[in-house]
């Protein structure tokens, strides 16, 4: 390998330390102490040793072997995330319309879940770094939610302006932290060298043999240590595989496990520290700058979430998930960095108003877990889809496989549901929410379709009466905007019906989303000419992409059709929906949600970027 390549590598292996594993490495500030914090779980050596075994091991299994080697091989197009995962199972499964059914299903409560998630990560995160307050001087504990929810709200705030120029200096401070952390770890591992020894996973064993149900229920603690693998899959696209790779087992495996286990050390000598071993840990003149760290350390873990939201808003949207909404655009190198102003508020009340009713990381600790551990067994089953259907893995190796994986994913979802009545319903009944919104809308627009569609006029008869009876023409170029290429427009008829006249040029305009993140340039655009002065004009876009019609029309000259803009008219039909009485229809509750989010989305002018100069909108009534 060259010189350069290696120095791209090592850049991008130190950007994915700050974006992709700042989730993943604060976890150190809360679990050991959310394990112990278990009633029944004393703090004996014999226990402790198990506890780090089991986390170690789940480094190693869920992160090392589950994410890294097997979930990274479902990559879109270089893609991840479990929006991309559910398009990609959907299309390795097209032929099978049931199995398809059930991963939308699937893939959409696993991304209702995510957004579950992006609310506690923050207020469990920058809660337990602000946290050590009490441990550097107890009077001032009534500060702690009052700088949390101050750090909160400044973080929401700074979204609009981007992340390009600070998230510059996240990989290297993401470095720093996880160099502390190994530090401090060997600074307790020197105490008490014993505690290497639960690297063996037989210590993992003794604790269930000597704690049985209580061990069970810390396992809703122990899969702390691997939440934010999801943001591994999540952000492949962003820096590769071999990156996050590289920098998972030269710098963030090895900090992580060190620091553990100079907890472990720490509790196991002085187990009155057990309340909170991380910042024990910390020499006392260290105390506030490590504060400070920490702080910062979660904000940036914070950001990857919160920016993991947006994107997942996006693709949700170009897939027909959620309603339209504004995305503005914060880098002009980066396509990624996105910014959405209202999911941007919606998360910042929901984190504010988890800092505010759970007040301690120690609550959130219930709320934490579900969510994450929910995404986690969703993630494996679409995996295992995909292995399948696409990868061509025969029936006993899947069984193999999936049973390995589940049976991890799995204790630990069922460790965390008994904990739903003491805070796990948070996170569940938001991504219950989400959920019913997504499918609402989805179902929605399907039901809109069929009425327009049982309501209009088919193209091949229609384009033989226009040879038949010719209408006037008018100079210029017409596109009518349809979501249906095989009919013709309502526009069109209207335009018909009330002017009397048709443009020379006519294009019959559809836009395709794909469920890929890009569309090959192939494959693009697609134009036929109908005769008569017609065209059928396909333009297709990935899920991660903004859909351009202008830019696009312009680079028609490719498949012999030229478009001027200043001589050319969108006619689009605007439909207004309102509830009915249709069999096959949904609940009128749904109906009047989804009236509401179809009279509140951004509209398809402005989603296409459609000049509003050159645009003629036409009203219609839509019964569903």
């Amino acid at each position: 390998m060259h010189a350069d390549s290696h120095k791209r590598l090592a850049a991008l292996a130190l950007g994915a330390v700050g974006v992709v594993y700042g989730d993943i490495g604060t976890s150190p500030l809360y679990t050991i102490k959310e394990i112990f914090g278990e009633p029944g779980i004393a703090t004996a050596p014999q226990n402790v040793l198990g506890a780090l075994s089991l986390i170690f091991w789940s480094l190693i299994v869920v992160v090392s072997v589950k994410y890294l080697l097997f979930i990274m091989r479902a990559d879109n197009k270089g893609e991840g995330g479990i929006v991309a995962l559910m398009a990609l199972a959907q299309r390795s499964a097209r032929s099978r319309p049931r199995t398809v059914a059930t991963i939308a299903i699937l893939g959409l409560f696993g991304a209702a879940l995510f957004y579950g998630d992006g609310v506690i990560t923050p207020a469990m995160s920058v809660l337990s770094a602000v946290e050590g307050l009490e441990v550097a001087a107890p009077s001032l504990a009534h500060w702690v939610v009052p700088i949390t929810l101050l750090v909160i709200v400044t973080l929401f705030a700074l979204q609009k302006h981007g992340t390009e120029r600070i998230g510059a200096v996240f990989g290297p401070v993401c470095a720093i932290w996880f160099l502390s952390l190994a530090a401090l770890g060997v600074y307790g591992i020197v105490q008490e060298p014993s505690v290497l020894r639960a690297v063996s996973p037989v210590y993992a064993v003794d604790f269930f043999v000597h704690n049985r149900m209580q061990a069970f229920f810390a396992l809703g603690a122990v899969v702390l240590a691997v939440t934010g693998t999801e943001a591994l899959y999540a952000d492949m696209g962003h820096f590769g595989k071999r990156p996050i790779q590289g920098a998972w087992f030269t710098l963030v495996l090895p900090a992580l496990v060190l620091n553990y286990f100079g907890q472990g050390a720490l509790v196991m000598l002085h187990p009155e520290t057990v309340a909170n071993p991380f910042y024990h840990l910390v020499p006392r003149a260290l105390l506030y700058p490590m504060i400070a760290l920490a702080t910062i350390a979660t904000v940036i873990a914070s950001q990857a979430v919160i920016s993991g939201a947006f994107s997942m808003t996006r693709e949700a949207m170009q897939l027909g998930y959620m309603p339209r909404m504004r995305v503005v655009h914060t880098s002009r190198n980066m396509s990624g960095q996105i910014y959405v102003p209202w999911i941007n508020r919606m998360l910042m009340m929901l984190v504010v108003g988890a800092v505010i009713g759970f007040r301690s990381s120690d609550n959130l600790g219930a709320a934490y877990g579900i969510a994450v551990t929910g995404t986690m067994v969703i993630t494996t089953l679409l995996a295992l889809v995909v292995a399948r259907f696409r990868w061509g893995w025969r029936w006993p190796t899947i069984v193999l496989v999936g049973a390995g994986l589940l049976v991890v994913d799995l204790g630990f979802f069922s460790a965390n549901a008994t904990k739903i009545a003491s805070g796990g319903w948070f996170p569940l009944a938001l991504g219950l929410c989400v959920f019913v919104l997504m499918t609402t809308w989805r179902r929605g627009r399907a039901l809109v379709a069929r009425t327009i569609r049982q309501g209009g006029v088919a193209l091949a008869p229609f384009l033989q009466s226009l040879a038949e009876h010719p209408p006037r023409t008018v100079p210029g170029t017409a596109i009518f905007m349809t979501a249906d290429p095989e009919q013709v427009p309502n526009s069109m008829l209207h335009n018909l019906k009330h002017n009397k006249v048709l443009h020379e040029r006519n294009v019959l305009l559809t836009v395709e989303m794909l469920d890929t993140p890009s569309a090959d340039a192939d494959e693009r655009i697609d134009l036929h000419d109908l005769g008569h002065g017609m065209y059928r004009l396909q333009l297709r876009y990935g899920f991660d992409e903004d859909p351009d019609v202008p830019a696009t029309l312009l680079q028609c000259g490719a498949v012999g059709a030229t478009f001027d803009l200043m001589d050319t008219t969108f006619f689009l039909s605007r439909e207004t929906v309102v509830s009915g009485d249709h069999d096959g229809g949904m609940a009128t509750w749904r109906d009047r949600l989804f009236a509401f989010l179809s009279r509140n989305t951004m509209t398809a002018t402005a989603f296409f970027r459609i000049p509003g100069n050159r645009l003629i909108e036409l009203g219609a009534h839509v019964e569903i």
